[in-house]
């Protein structure tokens, strides 16, 4: 399964982040290129337990459920898929300074390792594996490079 352990994903990332500017179109949802990397940055920070939100309810319920299907195969995240409230972005963002934050923090999370991956739940699935994050994080940005087509 692809995800952010792997350097050729890495590379792939990287080269996508290039890609994004100002000026591109999004295809679904309501962030601009800005507000979605730091959206991004902010599930990084999630993996790495930076950050620690308290699970979901409606998570709780089906979060195990759910969780194969997204973390369990290379399908792609589908379109306007919810995200938890902590993680939406709304003010105003700096492209070049989001792009810069988030090229940190993808180096911060491979340097790391699966020794750097939370073990605290995650807010929706619940317990992640290493591997599991490394794979949801990979599928995430795919998620919002797709959104601005690159």
């Amino acid at each position: 399964m692809k995800n952010l352990y792997e350097a050729a994903r890495v590379a792939e990332v990287k080269e996508r982040l290039a890609q994004l500017g100002p000026d591109s179109k999004r295809l679904w949802g309501t962030m601009n290129p800005a507000q979605a990397l730091a959206h991004c940055s902010a599930g990084i920070e999630l993996a790495l337990g930076d950050r620690i939100p308290p699970r979901m309810v409606v998570g709780r319920i089906i979060g195990r459920i759910i969780k194969p299907m997204v973390v369990g195969n290379d399908a792609p995240m589908r379109r306007n898929s919810p995200t938890t409230k902590d993680l939406v972005v709304q003010d105003k963002r700096d492209l070049q300074t989001e792009r810069e934050r988030l090229r940190g923090l993808i180096d911060r999370f491979v340097a790391a390792g699966s020794k750097g991956c939370t073990t605290h739940p995650h807010s929706f699935f619940g317990p992640l594996t290493p591997d599991e994050w490394a794979t949801l994080m990979y599928k995430h940005l795919d998620h919002h490079f797709r959104q601005f087509g690159v």
